[in-house]
């Protein structure tokens, strides 16, 4: 039974293929809501994943699949290939700077994936964890200028390379509920602000004051665990 299920896990997993696949078409559509429901879906997917994998001891049952490099190779399309292309493709950068732009983005990635020291032991994401999914998601619900979205891409990829600690939701102990609690706030929101029109100004911008309560809240983690919290 246990290696059924973990048969089954490694096919969850193996949906943020078809996910990042149908990602992409919409790009290419120039349809950046779906796109970004299928990037959600993916990043749902890629939250939760690995919890079960290690509750039906996926290493275990099914030695010869190494779930974590295919979890890799999934999270390289959802969280940087196609948002690479959408940065390309769909004009967020100024005029002349689109493949330069995608150019950074893999580059950088491709070294925040290899790198072995990613991860701290209490599970922190060390450096930007290559989330670039979320950052083509916030250049469009902030309806930012391509030169200061460029900016904050090269800002990103510099931060790279700095050993700031990025908290895992699912994984870091440290606030876990209130974590959870808050990244859920995150998404309803997200969720609001791109896909629903509200009845009322005054639910709009409580919408987005609660979005960006959040945001302040995943910062001031980051500079509290880097900065003044003991190790």
């Amino acid at each position: 039974m246990n290696i059924l299920l973990s048969y089954l896990v490694h096919l969850f997993t193996l949906s943020g293929v078809l996910l990042s696949f149908l990602a992409l078409n919409a790009s290419i559509n120039e349809d950046l809501p779906l796109a970004f429901f299928y990037l959600a879906i993916a990043l749902f997917v890629d939250g939760i994943d690995g919890t079960l994998a290690r509750k039906v001891d996926v290493v275990k049952n099914t030695p010869h699949i190494n779930g974590e490099i295919l979890d890799n190779i999934i999270d390289f399309l959802s969280y940087v290939f196609i948002p690479a292309f959408i940065v390309f493709w769909l004009g967020f950068v100024p005029e002349g700077l689109e493949l330069i732009s995608a150019f950074i983005i893999l580059i950088v990635s491709c070294y925040t994936f290899a790198n072995n020291n990613l991860k701290t032991q209490d599970y922190y994401f060390s450096g930007f964890p290559a989330l670039w999914n979320i950052y083509v998601l916030y250049c469009y619900l902030l309806d930012t200028t391509p030169y200061v979205n460029f900016a904050v891409l090269c800002l990103l990829a510099i931060f790279t390379f700095v050993p700031l600690k990025y908290v895992h939701p699912f994984r870091v102990n440290f606030l876990r509920k209130t974590s959870l609690f808050v990244i859920t706030i995150w998404m309803i929101t997200a969720i609001e602000m791109l896909y629903i029109e509200s009845p009322s100004e005054l639910i709009s911008q409580t919408s987005f004051s609660l979005w960006v309560a959040t945001n302040i809240y995943f910062m001031g983690l980051t500079i509290y665990r880097s900065f003044l919290a003991k190790s």
